[in-house]
């Protein structure tokens, strides 16, 4: 048996390659890893995600139209409203027509949260069952 203990000329040589060994190996280890939790992972439950739908409405006459601009202001069907409670009375009308018409809120993009929940809490109050928001549809471009 023999073994290397150094050149004939007394200097050591330098060398210059990169030893991929262990990197070869820690390589061959995550892809076994992965390879056989991978199946794991994506088998754990089975769902099913919603699907996205947008559906043209038709406006019956009979549906009810709230509007809510920029400033906090309420329109039905084009009408100001002085604030909610004026909104309350109008709604408690409808609430009790069989079958019941469907509230479609509008807001205007830089209407206030606060605005529209105020609108959607009075809906709840009168006994509306049926609320929708009215929005149009992104641009394709």
């Amino acid at each position: 048996m023999s073994m290397s203990v150094g050149s004939d000329s007394g200097e050591d040589a330098v060398l210059s390659e990169i030893n991929t060994t262990p990197l070869v190996d820690v390589m061959l280890v995550l892809l076994i890893i992965f390879l056989v939790t991978s199946p794991v992972v994506l088998k754990l439950q089975k769902i099913e995600l919603p699907k996205e739908t947008n559906q043209a409405i038709q406006t019956k006459p009979e549906n009810v139209n709230i509007v809510v601009n920029k400033d906090g202001d309420i329109y039905w069907n084009q009408k100001r409203m002085a604030d909610t409670n004026e909104l309350f009375d109008f709604l408690k009308v409808e609430a009790v027509k069989v079958p019941q018409p469907e509230v479609h809120v509008r807001g205007d993009r830089g209407t206030r949260y606060e605005f529209i929940g105020k609108v959607i809490y009075t809906t709840q109050r009168a006994g509306i069952q049926k609320v929708g928001f009215i929005t149009e549809p992104p641009d394709r471009g």
